[in-house]
């Protein structure tokens, strides 16, 4: 009887643990209106400092995939623009929305990277840039506050009679060095920008961001505890040294809280008025 005891104490606690991670999971997908909620970061393409910091995006964090359904994606174009409705929006660090999506619609690794800049079609048949004053013009010249670091000097980030080809967005990582997603936006020769393997197995430079592309908005941020999964596999030299020091220190205070709690639960019980008259009676 006492090992049905135990064997039904097993099933019971795997049962409760079960439910407990399926309603967090649940409430999750309602709360971002999106599947998978979350995802791990693997590379340091979005890191701020060397040493990884709480507010910008690192490798090793959990980060909350809100669904764009749910939330409009604001550029850094639109949160830097003088008057404009979005003005002085930031996330995870810096001006506008970073987005999580495919690379030309396809099955490659998606990215998460900050949204520059959105194109749309204007009904006169051409482009319109939204947060800028370019209003129907046939290719995209702007600038954007962003200091660049090349040739010697640094420069605002800048491109130049960019053709979208198709409306969208114009991504960046903010630690990219200033280069952008899009190679043929890159006209300062800041980098090669990404490619993207395409449905029939070739390999072209990646294109505007199509809406349909995104997956969704990077939200909340859980640092560090991703790196467990990034240690298991050969990304683990993309996270930075201090996170695997702080979630040793979390590992540790997780797991330290159920001693202290059931340490205090104990003392108290021990402390209690019914545990002291029944010490008393001993004592009699």
């Amino acid at each position: 009887m006492r090992l049905v005891g135990e064997a039904w104490s097993w099933i019971r606690e795997t049962i409760l643990a079960g439910g407990l991670i399926a309603t967090l999971i649940t409430v999750l997908v309602l709360m971002t209106g999106s599947w998978p909620p979350m995802v791990v970061i693997e590379s340091n393409s979005m890191q701020h400092d060397a040493n990884g910091e709480v507010g910008s995006i690192d490798a090793g964090d959990l980060v909350l995939v809100m669904s764009d359904e749910q939330k409009n994606i604001i550029t850094f174009a639109e949160a830097t623009e003088e008057g404009g409705v979005y003005e002085g929006y930031e996330s995870h660090g810096m001006p506008g929305d970073v987005i999580i999506y495919l690379k030309n619609g396809g099955t490659d690794t998606p990215v998460i990277h900050r949204a520059l800049l959105e194109v749309v079609a204007n009904e006169s048949g051409g482009w319109d840039a939204l947060g800028t004053t370019l209003r129907n013009v046939d290719t995209i010249t702007w600038t954007f506050d962003i200091l660049c670091s090349y040739h010697g000097g640094e420069y605002n980030l800048k491109i130049e009679d960019w053709d979208p080809v198709h409306a969208g967005y114009l991504t960046k990582g903010d630690n990219n060095d200033c280069m952008i997603d899009q190679p043929a936006a890159n006209s300062q020769s800041q980098g090669p920008g990404l490619s993207a393997t395409n449905s029939d197995g070739s390999v072209g430079p990646v294109e505007t961001v199509k809406q349909e592309w995104v997956v969704g908005i990077a939200g909340a941020e859980i640092p560090w505890v991703g790196a467990i999964k990034l240690g298991l596999s050969n990304n683990s030299d993309s996270v930075p040294g201090s996170s695997w020091t702080k979630l040793a220190i979390t590992a540790f205070v997780l797991l330290a809280i159920p001693a202290i709690w059931e340490r205090f639960a104990n003392r108290v019980m021990e402390t209690s008025p019914e545990a002291l008259q029944a010490q008393r009676e001993e004592e009699e």
